[in-house]
């Protein structure tokens, strides 16, 4: 009973472990490696995976509270206020109370921000993508559709929302501007 227990917890992918296990283990060695490999192709840009986390958060959900940053970027109060006062000082992105509470620190993207991220995210994505340079455009289309059934399991499960973004402790709702709400 104790060499089955050592077989299945062991990280060799090989041998008589069911295939849904190695998966699995190849899942939980991949994952890191996989953000990583991301990550080292921001840094070829000039920023930092922190920045373009913050920066492609505004990007993708546009204004957000401060604490809806934090949240999301798993950072502190003062690490995200630290990233944010750069990022400011830099015309990148601009703060401005919230209508309703004062108190609340809303923060968006300039333009120029986003012509920025605009032009580094395609010559981004190529160099993450390529990855996948070693698989058949067949066997690409293989591994997305079970990807996209593993996304479907997690969001109903509530790990990930239907466009697979992960449930995080805060929010990161997209704050409505006076504009838009007119």
């Amino acid at each position: 009973m104790e060499e089955a227990k050592k077989g299945m917890c062991n990280p060799d992918l090989s041998g008589d472990t069911p295939v849904r296990i190695r998966l699995m283990k190849l899942f939980w060695m991949l994952g890191p490696a996989y953000v990583r490999w991301a990550e080292s192709q921001m840094e070829q840009d000039g920023i930092t995976p922190q920045r373009m986390y913050l920066l492609g958060s505004l990007y993708e959900y546009g204004p957000m509270m401060m604490s809806a940053l934090k949240d999301r970027l798993g950072v502190t109060a003062t690490n995200i206020t630290a990233h944010v006062d750069v990022l400011e000082r830099e015309g990148m992105v601009e703060r401005r109370p919230l209508p309703a509470d004062r108190r609340v620190t809303i923060v968006s993207l300039t333009p120029k921000a986003e012509k920025s991220l605009e032009g580094l995210c395609a010559p981004f994505m190529d160099r993450v993508s390529s990855i996948f340079d070693s698989f058949s455009p067949e066997e690409q289309e293989i591994v997305f559709s079970c990807l996209l059934r593993m996304r479907g399991f997690l969001a109903e499960h509530k790990i990930l929302d239907e466009k697979g973004r992960s449930f995080g402790t805060g929010t990161s709702e997209p704050v409505a501007t006076s504009e838009q709400k007119a």
